[in-house]
């Protein structure tokens, strides 16, 4: 009878799928623009010895607002304060646990091969032939950030008519990877990460409220989370930012 039983145990154990014996990682919801980074910190994290996080990327956006409606995660990271400032005020933020990790560049990205560079005198007039792809502005961070920088130069009014608008900064910049947009508005750290693309201008820093990834724990979540979420703070998740092209926040 004993061994019936070991065994009938021996059969569950390996007919178990295996997300069910392995210990889960940290779900974290984070912008589209941190994809390459947050990957490569999720490994090192798991190479550590620690169950790799669970990563879901989509713009700030939409994911405050999953976590507004309840949502079940562990980590949020956003590309602005602002949809921080949404999640905090539903009462979703651990006390204590939000900190800015990273900061980037906004840039003007044209399909490699063309040859025109922008400067601050023609950037308005070349942005207006359109079509420009360009995260959400009535949303998205990187929307948001390219709008007020517009603003600032005086060109919102030539180019918003011709303003292709995106669902994050990631399907923008496929917009001109695939050559359905001549230019696009992202953040410097996209154009890096594709091989499609050049950058064809760099707003200045004061044009655009400064970009600024602030990251917290979720309340509801794993208290394990926060030994991933101190990592990304660490020298060595710094650096791992900064590989990729992300700047320290102002």
């Amino acid at each position: 009878m004993r061994r019936r039983l070991l065994l009938s145990a021996l059969i569950a154990m390996a007919a178990a799928p295996a997300w069910a014996q392995a210990p889960r990682g940290p779900l974290v919801l984070a912008a589209a623009s941190l994809q390459e980074a947050f990957d490569a910190a999720a490994s090192a994290w798991a190479r550590k010895g620690h169950p790799r996080p669970i990563l879901s990327y989509a713009a700030s956006s939409a994911l405050a607002r999953q976590v507004q409606a309840g949502a079940r995660a562990d980590l949020f990271a956003s590309a602005d304060r602002a949809w921080m400032d949404v999640v905090a005020k539903a009462g979703r933020i651990v006390p204590g646990t939000r900190a800015d990790i990273a900061g980037n560049r906004l840039v003007v990205v044209a399909a490699r091969g063309t040859a025109e560079r922008l400067t601050l005198r023609t950037l308005g007039r070349v942005l207006s032939r359109g079509p420009v792809a360009m995260a959400d502005p009535a949303g998205v961070p990187a929307g948001r950030y390219g709008q007020a920088a517009l603003t600032r130069l005086g060109a919102w009014a030539q180019v918003a008519p011709h303003v292709v608008r995106a669902e994050n900064v990631r399907a923008a910049l496929a917009l001109v990877e695939r050559g359905a947009a001549p230019y696009g508005i992202v953040y410097a750290t996209d154009a890096r990460a594709s091989g499609r693309v050049r950058i064809a201008g760099v707003f200045p820093t004061g044009s655009h409220p400064p970009i600024r990834y602030p990251i917290a724990r979720l309340t509801g979540g794993s208290a394990e989370a926060e030994g991933f979420r101190r990592f990304l703070l660490s020298r060595e998740g710094v650096a791992i930012l900064t590989r990729h092209g992300f700047t320290r926040p102002r």
